[in-house]
């Protein structure tokens, strides 16, 4: 065993990345679902600004995506994620910044828990916050279908890398929306790249090892904490 343990909640999207990565690696890790305890005493000393994923090695505790990833990334063995030149490096982190600052904001926290998250709670989806979002989904998926629509695999080429995994389970999530599964076919340089990723053994392992997508029932304070007004 690699006393490595993942703490999160099942539909997290940043848990999802973290998962990603530690499956793609080969590295075998316990989940520990934080639902019942998201926002308690107990989270907070693992996390204190009350978010997940945070990952468990042996005596070590991390939180912060990018931070874990990287982790797992040098400390484990198994196929590299990280390019081995400065430039190759710095364009993945200009990846990764981008799903944090342009593509999660508006694919997930805009439209994904309006049109998902909120409703399976009862919770009557906000239609400015959509429409707030939309325009600028729209103008993240341009940015992904120029830079696939060379003949590039991945979102640095020809290899495979951490910018890609960070970039997968907000294009997934939102892709289950009908804004998503509406606009996707516009791009069809972004709908390969997508296939691609859904056909490597370790992100189908990956999602067969997920349980059914049942309601985030701590996203119930999401509504007045996390929601963005207009």
């Amino acid at each position: 065993m690699t006393g490595v343990v993942v703490l999160g909640f099942p539909r997290s999207t940043y848990v999802h990345i973290v998962r990603l990565v530690l499956t793609h690696k080969g590295v075998a890790y316990e989940f520990r679902d934080l639902e019942p305890e998201m926002g308690s005493a107990t989270h907070l000393a693992l996390h204190p600004f009350d978010r997940v994923p945070i990952l468990q090695h042996d005596d070590f505790t991390l939180y912060e995506t990018s931070a874990i990833a990287t982790y797992v990334d040098e400390a484990f063995e198994g196929p590299a994620l990280q390019p081995k030149d400065t430039r190759g490096r710095a364009r993945m982190h200009q990846w990764i910044s981008s799903v944090n600052s342009y593509y999660y904001p508006y694919m997930i926290y805009h439209v994904t828990h309006e049109r998902l998250v909120y409703p399976q709670l009862g919770i009557a989806a906000d239609e400015k916050v959509v429409a707030h979002g939309l325009p600028k989904v729209e103008r993240g998926l341009e940015v992904l279908e120029q830079a696939l629509g060379h003949g590039a695999d991945y979102l640095l080429g020809s290899e495979l890398s951490l910018a890609d995994f960070f970039m997968l389970p907000s294009t997934y999530a939102f892709g289950l929306t009908d804004e998503g599964k509406a606009m996707y076919p516009r791009y069809p340089a972004f709908s390969r790249w997508r296939a691609r990723m859904e056909a490597l053994p370790s992100v189908k392992r990956f999602r067969a090892s997920l349980p059914p997508r049942d309601p985030i029932q701590h996203a119930r304070k999401w509504a007045v904490s996390h929601r963005p007004k207009y």
